[in-house]
């Protein structure tokens, strides 16, 4: 009976559904962040500085500081109509960058790349829980996988885009995600309003593991954003080509893909905390072993870099929506694109650090902060893991 219970629970279409909604991430995170493999090419096109690297990515995440604010009015109207809405202010945007013509109109996409991108995560990384049923690990990895390869895989597409045919060219990109979009609605979960005489969140309590884990989510995406800055910059700078640079960036952010199917499967058995704590301080090792290393080991050791910190983030996510099950929209939007504002304003200040000294730099201090998000991650909560 108890098995006949589980099975009706259970809809019939939820791989599928879960397997479109990590196609849509795949298609709106990848035109929200193929600018590093192309960013080079439009500081030459634009006569730009190499100190305004760090400016122009800012631009392209601060958007994502709205994301708890989106949180919130997500969880307050429910639906899914947000999704769809995000991915399309994300294609478009990502279509417009390689039509621009100055500085400024440059910002303006790239700010509504962001803010697009802000309305696409929270309502759905509430809605993926939904569908991950007594696994909600996993079901956040399925998810995670399609942002993360979608992140991966466009910076080396559009820079070869670029080499062949143009900045102008970039619009091809956006095709795809015109085609997804009248499917989304259907694959998207449809989350309940909250009601208005719900719970209130419970500021006090939640109010201290909420601040260590936004420093250390804004810490891991500190190396994760430095690396996608200024690792092109550094290659390009050295004489190395444009494809090269972003293929860098293709290699930890795909084979990263390992780590969030893994973090997320092994935090369903094992819980969370311990996981992050070693994911972190092996990302130190290997992203120091990176700037010292040459040849096949530079692949290497950002391969194994990008399977650490990225099996950290579907952990993050879940940790903050547990923090704040009264709003959970809201909690992943804290753990993601708050996290992902702060940590690109990190990235901004870096950029003349770069110019003065060199590319390299500003992944050195990100690596000292890798270092101090460790200790953060001890004092996570922790979560029982499931019973098998």
């Amino acid at each position: 009976m108890e098995a006949t219970t589980t099975a009706t629970a259970t809809p019939p279409s939820r791989p599928g559904r879960l397997t479109g909604m990590s196609w849509a991430h795949f298609l709106n995170d990848g035109a929200a962040n193929y600018l590093p493999g192309v960013l080079p090419a439009i500081l030459i096109s634009l006569n730009l500085s190499v100190a305004l690297a760090g400016t122009i990515m800012a631009a392209l995440l601060m958007g994502q500081a709205l994301q708890p604010l989106v949180g919130i009015f997500a969880d307050r109207v429910g639906g899914r109509i947000m999704i769809a809405l995000g991915l399309a202010g994300s294609s478009l945007g990502g279509a417009l960058v390689g039509l621009v013509s100055g500085f400024w109109s440059l910002l303006g996409v790239l700010v509504l790349i962001g803010v697009s991108n802000s309305f696409f995560h929270p309502q759905a990384l509430a809605g993926i829980r939904q569908l991950g049923g007594e696994r909600p690990g996993t079901a956040m990895s399925i998810f995670m996988v399609g942002g993360e390869v979608g992140r991966g895989v466009w910076p080396a597409l559009a820079s070869w885009v670029v080499v062949q045919w143009g900045l102008g060219y970039l619009w091809v990109l956006a095709l795809p995600a015109l085609c997804t979009l009248p499917f989304l609605l259907r694959w998207a979960p449809r989350l309940p309003p909250r009601a208005a005489n719900a719970t209130p969140i419970a500021w006090r309590r939640h109010a201290a593991p909420l601040t260590r884990l936004v420093a250390f989510s804004t810490l891991r995406s500190l190396m994760i954003l430095s690396v996608v800055t200024y690792v092109p910059l550094m290659w390009t700078q050295s004489g190395g080509s444009l494809t090269t640079g972003a293929s860098f960036i293709t290699i930890m952010l795909v084979i990263g893909v390992i780590g969030n199917l893994g973090g997320g499967r092994l935090s369903d058995r094992f819980g969370r905390r311990a996981l992050l704590v070693v994911a972190m301080s092996v990302a130190v090792i290997m992203l120091g072993a990176f700037l010292l290393a040459s040849g096949i080991w530079l692949w290497i050791a950002l391969g194994v870099l990008g399977i650490c910190l990225f099996a950290t983030l579907p952990l993050g996510i879940l940790i903050a929506q547990d923090i704040l099950p009264e709003n959970r929209s809201l909690g992943s939007g804290m753990a993601l694109g708050l996290s992902n504002a702060l940590a690109a304003l990190g990235v901004m200040g870096l950029g003349p650090v770069a110019a003065f000294w060199a590319p390299s730099t500003p992944l050195w201090i990100a690596l000292l902060g890798g270092i101090v998000s460790v200790p953060l991650a001890i004092g996570l909560p922790e979560h029982e893991a499931p019973s098998a």
